[in-house]
């Protein structure tokens, strides 16, 4: 079988399905047919009896990104050597601050209403926790026992 230069078929067809070269398809088994085809016309027919045809977009999968995203949801893929951004640029200061004093409050109202602190034990707690004191909820039980003693 010879090889037949059907660039110009291809340029046709391409202006013709409106898309770029590399996605015109064209039929093996009628190579001969576009061959002799020579204008927009004769590349509109051959389209009409599908013989020339667009193909279809390529896509880009997901499947890498979800897998990689179900790994990061276990915890996976956090090392250092993963990490760009510095520790507070990960989880700001003020989100961590935030986070901590709310937990401490909330133990701290419920060692009040369990009565293991008083009003004024309570008070007291309160403003070193907003002082920055305890590290921890687990931090602030140790404080109290040791207070209790």
């Amino acid at each position: 079988m010879m090889v037949m230069d059907l660039s110009l078929q291809r340029r046709l067809a391409a202006s013709v399905l409106k898309c770029g070269e590399n996605r015109v398809w064209f039929d093996p088994a009628a190579l001969e047919d576009i061959a002799t085809a020579a204008t927009k016309q004769d590349i509109r027919e051959l389209i009409e009896q599908g013989v020339i045809k667009r193909k279809p977009v390529n896509g880009v999968s997901r499947a890498r990104i979800n897998k990689r995203k179900l790994q990061k949801r276990k915890g996976r893929r956090r090392g250092h050597g993963s990490r760009k951004g510095a520790k507070g640029a990960r989880m700001p200061r003020k989100r961590m601050w935030i986070l901590r004093i709310r937990a401490l409050r909330k133990a701290l109202r419920q060692m009040k209403a369990e009565g293991v602190v008083d009003r004024r034990t309570y008070r007291i707690l309160y403003r070193k926790a907003k002082g920055g004191e305890f590290r921890s909820v687990a931090h602030l039980k140790i404080y109290v026992e040791q207070m209790k003693r």
